[in-house]
């Protein structure tokens, strides 16, 4: 037989885009395609694109740049593609430009390129698929798309309207997943807390049992799969406060992803933000009464147009006050497309630097003192990692990638994917350090 097609596979952007590739990659390896790690070894390379941001997307010009130089045939997918002229004018060669969750465009592109030579007795694909993530953890992208407006965003246009996908089918995934190992769900779209709104809710089967195709529905069956849930970018809309008794019983992780962006009504205002008249403090206080080891992480902007040194220091005073557990900060800039762009009084660069000062400051000395009251604790924790320096491994408010970790200086045979309860002997602004009490 001969050698099979050979791809190369670049995967830039957030989690979502990450669950993107791992789609079109389980296809192309069912059908025979081998997946390689060199643009040399590669008869062809897909990059999947990020278009959020300016920078995401002098990143992913950058890397088809970089495929074509060093292996000249490329196929472009993902956010960026939804601006197709944008990639064509700066990379004329490429070619194949296709929008984000295209798969079908994706694969057919491949074969118009590469055509693939299937055989079925040897093409051997695990039922999870293929995952580029751990095999100790899997993202679990739940729906597409947003029906917000928000000012500063261009999602909407370019992976379009919540689309929810049916819970049956969520949940067998999931299933799949656990039974393949995973020991951590990390659940994605653009809007978690709105899943299944544009189904109506409606009922599912799993395991022959009906399901609502309902957020806190959702959350209740994952939690029953024995895996850690972790759910991420969710609006504080008010039956989240539905999920939080799941956390506090142990069902679901207590952890909460959501981008609260600002703490002054008038700047969630301009932004458009779903919710900005909440009084969110309020609702950060319920849930810590019912749910007492919570941790909050969220994402913010500073130096949006019209933002005041008054607006800041309400953000400042906010965030003071709520004592998130993890914090990211943006300095605010232009997107191609994006209403905030038509905004008056935008903010000089200078200040929007001082004021990301400012804020991170801040959040550091609120991460310092939260973790520091960690050390002695006894925590269950998640390894990912063992090096020559010892494990590093992640604790319940900690998510993969994005937020802190537990360091253990001597992890005897520890191994990645292994679960460990240890206690914590020291903290810094973001990471904790401890030793094994019990590993199994």
């Amino acid at each position: 037989m001969p050698p099979p097609p050979r791809i190369g596979f670049v995967s830039l952007g957030c989690p979502k885009a990450l669950v993107d590739s791992e789609r079109i990659l389980t296809r192309l390896r069912a059908e025979g395609y081998d997946v390689v790690g060199s643009y040399e070894d590669a008869n062809l390379v897909v990059v999947n694109t990020c278009g959020f941001i300016d920078d995401a997307v002098h990143e992913s010009l950058d890397a088809i740049g970089e495929a074509l130089a060093r292996n000249g045939k490329v196929i472009v997918t993902g956010c960026l593609g939804a601006k197709p002229e944008t990639i064509t004018d700066r990379h004329p060669s490429v070619l194949k430009v296709t929008g984000p969750h295209a798969y079908e465009e994706v694969v057919a592109a491949v074969h118009e390129q590469l055509p693939p030579l299937h055989d079925p007795f040897v093409d051997l694909v695990p039922p999870q698929g293929i995952r580029l993530t751990p095999r100790h953890y899997a993202y679990l992208k739940i729906s597409e798309g947003c029906n917000h407006r928000c000012t500063f965003c261009i999602i909407p246009s370019m992976r379009g309207d919540l689309a929810s996908r049916p819970i049956g089918e969520v949940m067998l995934e999931a299933e799949r997943l656990v039974k393949a190992g995973v020991k951590e769900l990390l659940v994605i779209s653009q809007d978690t807390s709105a899943y299944g709104a544009d189904l109506r809710y409606a009922t599912g089967f799993w395991g022959g049992k009906p399901v609502k195709a309902k957020f806190v529905d959702l959350a209740r069956a994952l939690g029953s799969l024995g895996a850690w849930v972790r759910l991420h970018y969710v609006y504080p809309y008010p039956h989240v406060d539905d999920v939080i008794p799941l956390m506090a019983d142990g069902k679901v992780l207590p952890y909460l992803d959501i981008p609260f962006q600002h703490g002054s009504p008038r700047v969630l205002k301009l932004m458009k933000r779903p919710a900005h008249a909440e009084n969110t403090l309020e609702r950060i206080r319920r849930w810590r009464e019912a749910c007492p080891e919570l941790a909050i992480r969220s994402t913010f902007i500073v130096g949006f147009p019209g933002e005041t040194e008054a607006d800041f220091q309400v953000l400042l005073d906010w965030l003071a006050e709520a004592q998130l557990d993890r914090v990211g900060c943006f300095k605010y800039s232009p997107v191609e497309g994006a209403a905030a762009n038509a905004l008056p009084d935008p903010v000089p660069d200078e200040v929007k630097q001082e004021r990301y000062e400012r804020f991170m400051q801040l959040a550091s000395q609120v991460s310092a003192a939260k973790l520091a009251a960690k050390v002695g604790r006894r925590l269950r924790v998640l390894v990912d990692e063992v090096d020559a320096d010892g494990a590093i491994a992640r604790s319940a408010a900690d998510a993969p990638e994005i937020d802190g970790t537990v360091r253990i200086p001597k992890p005897g045979k520890l191994r990645p994917g292994d679960w460990a309860d240890v206690t914590v002997t020291a903290a810094t602004d973001y990471d904790l350090t401890a030793r094994i009490a019990r590993a199994n």
